[in-house]
């Protein structure tokens, strides 16, 4: 790919190694620029990596007379990138063809390097570290507190106390608000033996951790362990299959899979027990600089699995007005197999 056009932050970080909030990138062959405004120049000279810092009060125009100036018959863009006024501003009066490539830079990103999958692997265990420090919460603390306060204290562990960003805003549900996958806190308390699901992870050197755990409120024995024990047996029956779902799909994903296979590894167990039209979702999603990249482990995706690819397996059954149940982990396919990072 010889001439293309980025804007989206997390592409250009992979391009260069540093990104903000107000750039226009440009590849053109073997000249690259970083058209930033006079806030981001200095940071932009000391980490950007392999391109041409350029300080500009208007970055549409700058990259269009840079565009000129090449005389650049075609450039890639991705439509996801730009407003439809960003789009019309920089592609008018010029004789460059602009071609549409959605997600052409996750489409580059969707196989891992080793040291992405060492970054991913650092952040898995900074949010690892991350729940662990939210359960030692609840089980002093977290009798009696809301799922607002329970989420502002996710924020506060997840973060290391706010050393860390959060890959995305943590979900704390407890029972029936579990079966909502994407639920909002509410004033809703955590009480003895309830269910609860918390969603969450944080950034590493930009790139995330994802993560969910169901877990059965004990306040002194309470964990974000897979091992689980509920007082309700309703509880327990739809955790374990659930968790038999997920492990399922982490014991028999193979690379050259289809990721449709690996969807169907936890969709068959739970269609198996009963439970099929509850389970709402798709099994996976990528991760790496953005909390969801390629390749999507879904029914429909003929995507063949490859080793160095990052992704979620996270099951889940959700019955409405009662409760959710969801297990998620982010894999790395090495030497073949399904690794839990």
């Amino acid at each position: 790919m010889k001439n293309f056009i980025l804007r989206d932050e997390n592409a250009i970080y992979y391009e260069c190694k540093f990104s903000c909030d107000n750039v226009i990138y440009l590849n053109l062959g073997d000249e690259k620029y970083f058209i930033t405004d006079a806030r981001y120049t200095t940071e932009a000279k000391e980490y950007a990596k392999k391109c041409e810092i350029i300080e500009s009060s208007n970055l549409i125009d700058t990259a269009k007379e840079i565009l000129k100036k090449n005389k650049i018959k075609k450039l890639i863009f991705d439509p996801n990138d730009f407003t439809y006024a960003a789009y019309t501003n920089i592609s008018e009066n010029l004789k460059t063809q602009f071609i549409p490539k959605a997600n052409f830079s996750k489409l580059k990103r969707i196989i891992k390097s080793d040291k992405e999958i060492t970054l991913l692997k650092k952040a898995a265990i900074k949010g690892r570290e991350g729940f662990k420090e939210l359960a030692k919460f609840i089980r002093k603390n977290g009798f009696n507190q809301s799922e607002e306060f329970l989420y502002f204290k996710a924020f506060e562990k997840m973060t290391h106390t706010g050393k860390l960003d959060i890959s995305f805003e943590p979900i704390i549900a407890i029972n029936e608000n579990a079966a909502k996958p994407h639920a909002l806190p509410t004033s809703k308390k955590l009480k003895l033996n309830d269910l609860l699901l918390v969603d969450a992870g944080v950034k590493y050197k930009r790139y995330c951790s994802d993560r969910t755990c169901t877990s059965a409120v004990d306040f002194e024995k309470f964990s974000f362990k897979r091992e689980q024990k509920f007082k309700n047996e309703k509880h327990q029956k739809i955790y374990d299959i659930v968790l038999k779902a997920q492990l399922n799909a982490i014991e028999k994903a193979r690379v050259g899979m289809k990721a449709s296979d690996i969807d169907k590894l936890t969709r068959d167990v739970i269609e198996k027990a009963g439970f099929g039209k509850y389970f709402i979702h798709s099994t996976g999603h990528g991760v790496g600089l953005d909390i969801h990249e390629f390749p999507n482990i879904n029914s429909k995706s003929d995507v063949i699995i490859e080793d160095n690819m990052v992704f979620t397996i996270e099951p889940g059954i959700y019955l409405p007005n009662e409760f959710g149940v969801r297990i998620e982990d982010t894999i790395v396919m090495q030497n073949g197999k399904a690794v839990i990072l």
